[in-house]
């Protein structure tokens, strides 16, 4: 099995997170994210890195409510897929969601079966409570509004399937 890393980004990772996640917006899989937006967010990915130091995958947590996080933006390099270079990073970012407190992780994803094999499964529309809904409806996160299942991310959401995981 080949030899990889997964660690916090650091700011000098954005550029390799970027053209990381290029083929995949190209490709209307993923959504483009602005150069500065990867900058701002930096401390909410870990990337996996080959024996080089080549970034070879990416993911990110992102806090959306007190027990509820999603898991965003997981990409693995083409060579590099069913490798463990995902598990691993879904692994991290699992670590530390619990050290944050959160209980619930929430993806928005094509890879069901990927996901389905960590343990998240496909929700419905409701799966907080209306105090909590109304709050988060606040939010312009467009992760936010894709959990919500809102009208307006609609055309971002096809083919995708919304899932929850409980950790433990």
């Amino acid at each position: 099995m080949a030899e990889f890393t997964v660690r916090a980004a650091r700011t000098g990772d954005v550029a390799g997170i970027r053209d990381l996640l290029e083929p995949f917006v190209q490709q209307r899989i993923l959504l483009g994210k602005d150069l500065v937006v990867l900058y701002e967010s930096v401390q909410e990915f870990v990337v996996a890195e080959d024996a080089e130091g080549t970034l070879i995958g990416c993911g990110a947590l992102h806090v959306m409510w007190e027990d509820l996080g999603e898991v965003r933006t997981l990409i693995v390099a083409e060579g590099w897929l069913h490798r463990g270079v995902g598990r691993g990073i879904v692994d991290q970012l699992e670590e530390r969601a619990r050290a944050l407190g959160l209980r619930r992780l929430f993806c928005l994803t094509f890879e069901v079966e990927f996901f389905a094999r960590r343990g998240f499964h496909p929700i419905g529309e409701q799966v907080v409570d209306p105090d909590v809904y109304s709050q988060l409806l606040r939010s312009p996160d467009e992760g936010v509004a894709e959990f919500l299942d809102l009208a307006h991310v609609k055309p971002n959401t096809l083919g995708n399937t919304r899932m929850l995981k409980t950790l433990d």
